[in-house]
This record gives C-alpha cells, sequence and structure tokens, in this order.
C-alpha cells in the first residue's frame, strides 16, 4: 500500500504545480488534496478536475466558513485585534482552521504527513506547522520552499515547470498577484507591490472594493445589532453570521471601505508590503468598538487595550491554538456580557462616520455627563478629587523648590 500525503490545496500556483513534484520526488505516495472552503466563492470550481488532472487521487473540499466566523472571526472581533495598527488578520485567522482540518482529514486517511506550498519567508509555514505540532506531533510536514529537491526560486521557475509537462497554468503571468481570499478578506502581494515606493494598481487588483473615488456621491446608512460582542442583526434584521459578513462586505465594498496598503512585519523578521480588502470587517471592527465605548467602563476599557495587542501578534504568529489565546478569550468573553446594543455608522466614499449607538448597558449618563447641573454631580466636589489626584505633583515641585532655596 502506498504512503499518503496530505497536502493543503487552493488550486493556486504554488499547489498545482506540488503535486506533480510530490509525485516525482515520492514515487510510492498518494497525494491527497484538502480545500478548505473558508468563503472564497468560486475559486473552488472546478478543483476537483484540476487536482485530479495534476495527480491526486482525491479532492476534499471542506466547508469551514460558519466555523470560521464563530469560532475565529467572532472571538477576534470581540478582541478588537488588528495587527500593528492596520491589519485585520484575514489570512491569520482562517489558517488555524484550515490547519486542523487537515490534521483531523491525515489521521482519517492513515496519512504519513502534511504537505503545504508556504515558503520559508511568510507567516504561513509558521501558522501551519505549530498547528500540526498542536494536534499531531507525530505528523511529518512537507514543505517544499524549505526542502534542497525544490530548485524554483521564483513564480516564473514555477509556471516554467509546469509548461514543461503540459500543464494548464493557473493565472496569467501578467496578474501573477499572490492573492488569499476567504469570506473576511482579500489580499494582494507581488508585481508593483513589492516596492513600497509604487502606488497600487487599484484598477487592476481591487476585487471586493471599489476606491474611495468610484464610490456613490450619496452615504449609505446602516445599523449593527450587537449581543454580547457577537453581530446579530443589520437593519433591523436577523441574519446567519455568513450572511452578517456578506451584507458587510457587500455595502463596504460599494462605498469604498477597508482598502489597507500596509507594510507589515512577519512573523520571521522581515518586512513585507501587501494590499488587503476587508470591507465588511472594517465596519463590524468599527461598529463593535463604538459600542463598547459605551459599555466599558474606564479600567477594563485600557487593559482591553493591552489584551487586544497581544491578542493580535498571538494570531499573527500562529499561535492561536495555545493556553495563552484560550487565557485572553476567558477575559475577552467576560467584558462581552454588557456590549449589547444598536451602532448607526454612515458609509461615505471609503469612511466610516459614526452616527448614534444605543444599548441598555449604556455607562453614559446624560444627568451626570450634562453641561446642566443636577442633583447626582457637584461641581464642588472636583476641589478635593483635583487636590488628591494632583498631590504627586504638588509634593515633587515643592521638593525641588526647597532644593533650589538650599543651593543658593
Amino acid at each position: 500500500m502506498s504512503r499518503k500525503i496530505v497536502l493543503a490545496y487552493s488550486g493556486g500556483l504554488d499547489t498545482t504545480v506540488i503535486i506533480p513534484w510530490l509525485k516525482e520526488l515520492y514515487d510510492d505516495a498518494e497525494v491527497i488534496a484538502v480545500c478548505a472552503d473558508v468563503g472564497q466563492g468560486s475559486e473552488t470550481d472546478g478543483l476537483e478536475q484540476k487536482a485530479l488532472s495534476t495527480g491526486a487521487s482525491k479532492l476534499y473540499i471542506e466547508d469551514l466558513t460558519e466555523e470560521f466566523i464563530t469560532d475565529v472571526i467572532y472571538p477576534t472581533v470581540k478582541a478588537n485585534a488588528v495587527y500593528e495598527g492596520k491589519y485585520l488578520l484575514g489570512t491569520s485567522m482562517a489558517r488555524p482552521i484550515i490547519a486542523k482540518r487537515l490534521v483531523e482529514i491525515a489521521k482519517k486517511e492513515g496519512a504519513f504527513a502534511i504537505c503545504h506550498g508556504a515558503t520559508g519567508k511568510g507567516n504561513d509555514q509558521v501558522r501551519f506547522e505549530l498547528t500540526v505540532k498542536a494536534f499531531a506531533p507525530e505528523l511529518e510536514i512537507i514543505a517544499p520552499w524549505k526542502m534542497d529537491e525544490w530548485t524554483m526560486k521564483s513564480r516564473e521557475d514555477e509556471i516554467k515547470y509546469l509548461q514543461d509537462r503540459g500543464i494548464p497554468v493557473p493565472m496569467k503571468k501578467d496578474d501573477s498577484y499572490s492573492r488569499d481570499r476567504n469570506l473576511w478578506h482579500i489580499s494582494h502581494e507581488g508585481l508593483e507591490l513589492e516596492d513600497p515606493a509604487n502606488e497600487p494598481n487599484y484598477d487592476h487588483l481591487l476585487q471586493l472594493s471599489v476606491t474611495p473615488e468610484k464610490a456613490p456621491d450619496k452615504a449609505t446608512y446602516i445599523e449593527i445589532e450587537f449581543e454580547k460582542g457577537i453581530p446579530v442583526a443589520i437593519d433591523g434584521v436577523k441574519l446567519s453570521p455568513i450572511e452578517i459578513i456578506k451584507k458587510l462586505n457587500e455595502e463596504g465594498g460599494k462605498n469604498g471601505i477597508g482598502i489597507c496598503d500596509i507594510v507589515e512585519n512577519r512573523v520571521v523578521g522581515m518586512k513585507s508590503r501587501g494590499v488587503y480588502e476587508t470591507p465588511g470587517g472594517t465596519i463590524l471592527m468599527y461598529a463593535h468598538r463604538e459600542l463598547e465605548y459605551l459599555c466599558l467602563d474606564k479600567q477594563t476599557q485600557q487593559f482591553r487595550e493591552c489584551v487586544s495587542t497581544k491578542y493580535a501578534e498571538l494570531l499573527y504568529s500562529g499561535e492561536w491554538y495555545t493556553p495563552l489565546r484560550e487565557a485572553l478569550d476567558a477575559f475577552v468573553d467576560s467584558t462581552q456580557q454588557t456590549v449589547t446594543g444598536k451602532v448607526r455608522l454612515k458609509l461615505y466614499k471609503g469612511n466610516i462616520i459614526s452616527a448614534g449607538s444605543s444599548s441598555d448597558y449604556s455607562l453614559y449618563n446624560e444627568d451626570i455627563a450634562s453641561f446642566t447641573t443636577g442633583e447626582l454631580y457637584s461641581h464642588k466636589d472636583a476641589v478635593g478629587f483635583i487636590n488628591l489626584f494632583g498631590l504627586p505633583l504638588k509634593v515633587r515641585a515643592l521638593m525641588k523648590k526647597n532644593l533650589e532655596e538650599k543651593n543658593k
């Protein structure tokens, strides 16, 4: 019986090359391709024929879209996790779910190894391999780009490899951006983006959005309802998790929302430049924060900012299935018990503008916050507060004055 290798398969350039390459290198191996459907749409069309025609023995197409949303996206939204202030972690969020399913299928098939097409320069190698180690340390990991037997150095080399074997190339040479798409976002790397001095060719690369210049001249209003930090309805209509993300992507995309051009710090230490389209995610993150401003107390909100940064770092670095992430989730979940309410937003030419929010758990008290003097707050109370709050400054100033007089 031949040995089995489970391959993380997308049908893109790298994994199209890897199937015949594995067959040539491991002449006794059976390659089982696994495509995780995390909402990439029509990209899964025709994959079975493509995988089988290039040498795979079978193809699994696993629908993980709702699990992706409920198990990773929603916890990340609740944590307000954004990497380096800009990146909404679209690729990062999908990888743990995908790798976990790879392990499950590898065990089911009795495979000896899991193979992925991530390069030795990128983040995905870390995300895939850490997840495999967390669930199946006994499995071998085959990463062609890090092996001596892999002699291809560029995407052009890969294209030639396929052409030499009469295998159709799954892209045009002048459109060979490295892309990753799921329900949350789409990323673009390569071509003109490899030089940070170049402005992205947005008319060429955008797929979920339009540029703000092409957005409508009239604003779009949208209302999102949350229960314990989780979105449950849009404009008063209850929707499923998938429907919510799709609806927000549609509204955000047509209004030029969520286009991010970033030079980020990869896990392996280098900087990389990419463009991310996250229209619905940008709206959802913004709305969630607006509701937290209303419902979280000062100390919790301030400490949560620290947690958000660490949460984003863990997710970006592939450390999803770790005790620390689980502990942070416990903290975040406790903060979300009162994050219930409605947020109204105005979308206009790439901008998200707050248009009011409400909650039964709102900590905003008009009787206290209003300029009108009320019974709940006395202006005179501020005198004693400031005296105590400013006492360290007063003591320090007195000390400095005494020293100056002593040294005269």
